[in-house]
């Protein structure tokens, strides 16, 4: 059965520990979660059904602005969570 997935998500989801590592901020679960969840609202979705898909989709990915746009949120949403964490 086919799935569909959001590849800004697992992108985002995946790379957030990185940024936070960078960032010297809290690695928990909740902070993890409140920054992907924070840029994820800010980012549009790339929902993906097929493998096909998922390959143009991820040459599509291959432009540098859309993962200039998604380090952006990530880091702003960074900045949200720091100044008022939830743990």
């Amino acid at each position: 059965m086919p799935l569909m997935r959001n590849l800004i998500e697992e992108i985002v989801v995946d790379a957030v520990p990185e940024y936070l590592q960078k960032e010297g901020m809290c690695n928990c679960d909740q902070c993890k979660l409140d920054v992907a969840a924070i840029a994820l609202n800010n980012l549009p979705p790339r929902y993906i059904v097929t493998a096909k898909g998922a390959s143009y989709a991820k040459a599509d990915m291959l432009d540098m602005q859309k993962y200039i746009d998604i380090i952006g949120a990530i880091t702003k949403a960074i900045r949200l969570v720091k100044e008022h964490p939830r743990h």
